[in-house]
């Protein structure tokens, strides 16, 4: 007799995103976040069954705030969810991130926004949002085409600061910075080989700070819309640096002028 084959029972369904909380949010900080901004409007925070004592913690603050749903699944059902992305035990659905309009934000004479230039990896885009909202960014601002997508992995990297961003993304980046240019404001791209250092700008005055790409730095497009070009400093036997750190000395430089 042939040995009887072991059939393995399929994995349990995945819980499913509610209609009106369809962002999947992965990581303790950025579950944190999103409990802090939308509370009531999360569709559920799920926690591992194994609990540690920073889960418990987060799963208190979520009952404590309200949140609808409060579940512990297993750490397999939220390797499953997270699809590659870490998620430290705890994940929530969250309402679709609002995508905002550049045009107010360029109307205020304290504008500073961060414009990314085709920045396709999920971490440096996620650390320039956390960077853009700690050092008081107006907005972050990018192009539809060729950027990393708001994702859980961007949401993670970003570490909670996705939550409290004005993000702005626009069809075309370069039309946006020459529209930029047009009402007044300063368009300054981030270029090691500058002539003029970013410190001898006035960035007190209305500005946007523009980040090329990893690879290949700012498109020609983009580089013709800009008013200007800044050095972050000598840079010695390396030519570059990372885009979220370059980004997160710039707008320090800010905000220390506007200090």
């Amino acid at each position: 007799m042939k040995p009887r084959r072991r059939e393995h029972a399929p994995p349990p369904p995945l819980p499913a995103a509610p209609p009106d909380a369809p962002r999947l949010v992965l990581g303790i900080q950025p579950v944190r976040a999103a409990i802090r901004a939308h509370a009531t409007r999360l569709g559920g925070v799920l926690i591992e069954s194994e609990e540690t004592p920073r889960l418990a913690a987060l799963a208190r603050f979520a009952r404590d705030q309200g949140v609808p749903q409060v579940e512990a699944v297993g750490r397999a059902t939220l390797d499953r969810l997270g699809g590659g992305v870490q998620h430290q035990g705890a994940a929530a659905w969250a309402p679709a991130l609002v995508l905002g309009e550049l045009e107010p934000v360029l109307a205020d004479p304290a504008a500073l926004v961060v414009a990314l230039d085709r920045i396709q990896d999920p971490q440096n885009f996620g650390a320039v949002i956390r960077s853009a909202v700690a050092l008081g960014a107006s907005a972050v601002l990018w192009g539809e085409h060729a950027s990393a997508p708001l994702g859980p992995a961007t949401q993670r990297a970003a570490a909670g600061a996705i939550e409290f961003a004005h993000l702005c993304r626009v069809a075309s980046l370069p039309k946006a910075l020459q529209h930029a240019a047009e009402v007044g404001t300063q368009v300054i791209g981030l270029e090691a080989r500058a002539e003029r250092s970013l410190s001898a700008w006035d960035l007190r005055r209305p500005t946007v700070l523009v980040v090329g790409s990893e690879h290949a730095g700012m498109t020609p497009a983009v580089r013709r819309a800009c008013t200007g070009f800044a050095a972050l400093a000598p840079m010695g036997p390396i030519e570059s640096l990372n885009a979220s750190v370059a980004a997160a000395i710039a707008l320090y430089e800010a905000r220390k002028q506007r200090s």
